[in-house]
């Protein structure tokens, strides 16, 4: 073989390489993750986008409001429990919930979304489910203030809900869509929060603030966040004892 057709072929070789590199999927980077110790094991929590967000612990998968246009699902694990808020397109993606299903994958919803999938089980605020030794706690999510129309909140309230799951002795809770309600309020022992800051659906920053400084939870990730200035919520809870994690949850 001369010198000129070993040129051709490390050449074709770069080339191959470079394409591969440039298909979707290949360049997209993992979602981020943090990690919270608990007496059950590590928990990772992956921050998928928007409301889009999986837990892993000892190989067990949750999902939280699997979408596929919060981020890219095509390396991500099948699921073992998939948790979802409420029907709205932006939390609620049958498809993609189908694609993460296999064989003994669990799946919690409100009311209205479990219309959507005939293999669902629902849930309603103050229901409990335990699985897998993790606690499973259903609690209110819906609007005060804001409003599509007069007297047409985005949320009304007793459609949607928010998630409390107590995993290895720690309590996180996920709020879904919702503002700073009574019952959010009086929330005890919280570990890990996500509360959304997206307006004009959910929160202002200053209704998440007042939330957290009810509630006090260790651990506050602002998620749902849309173009909202998580500066803000960093300076209205400085010095409050409350960390807050800003993650790539736009």
């Amino acid at each position: 073989m001369n010198y000129c057709t070993l040129a051709h072929l490390k050449k074709c070789f770069l080339t191959i390489i470079f394409v591969i590199m440039i298909i979707p999927g290949f360049s997209q980077e993992p979602p981020e993750y943090d990690k919270i110790l608990t007496s059950a094991g590590v928990v990772e929590m992956h921050f998928i986008g928007h409301g889009s967000l999986m837990f892993k612990v000892n190989g067990y998968v949750i999902y939280f409001d699997p979408v596929r246009s919060s981020g890219n699902y095509e390396f991500l694990p099948k699921a073992d429990l998939i948790l979802v808020t409420h029907e709205h397109g932006d939390h609620l993606d049958p498809k993609l919930i189908g694609d993460l299903k296999k064989q003994g994958t669990l799946l919690f919803c409100n009311q209205n979304s479990g219309l959507k999938i005939p293999w669902a089980m629902t849930m309603k605020a103050g229901d409990r489910q335990e699985i897998n030794n993790i606690i499973i706690e259903a609690v209110p999510a819906y609007n005060i203030v804001h409003e599509i129309t007069p007297g047409h909140p985005y949320h009304p309230k007793g459609v949607g809900l928010g998630y409390i799951l107590t995993i290895g002795g720690k309590r996180f809770y996920i709020a879904g869509d919702t503002e700073n309600t009574p019952e959010m309020k009086e929330l005890k022992n919280i570990d890990v929060a996500f509360l959304p800051m997206n307006l004009p659906y959910t929160m202002t920053p200053e209704m998440v603030a007042d939330a957290a400084l009810a509630f006090k939870p260790k651990i506050l990730y602002p998620y749902h966040f849309g173009d909202t200035d998580t500066n803000e919520i960093v300076k209205l809870l400085k010095d409050s004892g409350i960390e807050v994690r800003i993650r790539s949850l736009k």
